[in-house]
C-alpha cells in the first residue's frame, strides 16, 4: 500500500518576517562633499538632492537590516522624493524612515527629512522608497554575470 505524502511546505518568502512599523533614523551634517556643487547635480553649496536620497535609502535599509535572515539583504528599486528646502553647509539633517507596506519581498517605506537643532519643525524633504529583499550571494552572482556579458 502506498502512502500519500503531502507536498513540502513552501519556501519562506523573503521579507515575510518583517512588520509594518519598523523604523530607523540617520543623521548627517552637510559638508562640502554633500553639496550639489560637489556631487555634480547643481552649482550651489547646499545639500544635494542625490545626497538626500542616499540618506533616505540608508534609513530605510537600517530599519529592516537587523530583522533579515542570514544571507538576505535589501536593495533599492524605486523612489519618490520631494526636496522642499535648501540646507546650507553645517546644517544638521535627520532622516526618519518607516516601513509602511510589506508585499512578499517588496518593502515600501515613507521617509521625512528635517533640519535638526531648530525651534521650528523644518521639513526639507519627504517621499517613499521601495526596496526588495533578496539573497545577497545570488544577487551578486547575477550582477557579476551581467557585467561579463
Amino acid at each position: 500500500m502506498s502512502r500519500a505524502t503531502s507536498p513540502p511546505p513552501p519556501a519562506p518568502v523573503p521579507g515575510a518576517g518583517l512588520a509594518v512599523g519598523l523604523r530607523a533614523t540617520v543623521r548627517a551634517t552637510v559638508t562640502e562633499a554633500d553639496t550639489a556643487a560637489a556631487m555634480g547635480s547643481g552649482d550651489v553649496p547646499v545639500l544635494a538632492t542625490p545626497r538626500l536620497l542616499a540618506l533616505a535609502e540608508a534609513a530605510a535599509f537600517a530599519a529592516v537590516a537587523p530583522q533579515l535572515a542570514e544571507g538576505l539583504t535589501s536593495v533599492g528599486t524605486s523612489v519618490s522624493l520631494e526636496h522642499r528646502r535648501a540646507s546650507p553647509l553645517g546644517a544638521e539633517i535627520v532622516v526618519e524612515a518607516e516601513l509602511t507596506e510589506v508585499d512578499g519581498s517588496r518593502l515600501v517605506f515613507g521617509f521625512i527629512a528635517r533640519v535638526d537643532g531648530t525651534d521650528e519643525d523644518l521639513v526639507l524633504g519627504a517621499g517613499t522608497v521601495e526596496r526588495v529583499v533578496l539573497d545577497r550571494v545570488r544577487f551578486m552572482a547575477r550582477a557579476s554575470a551581467a557585467q561579463r556579458a
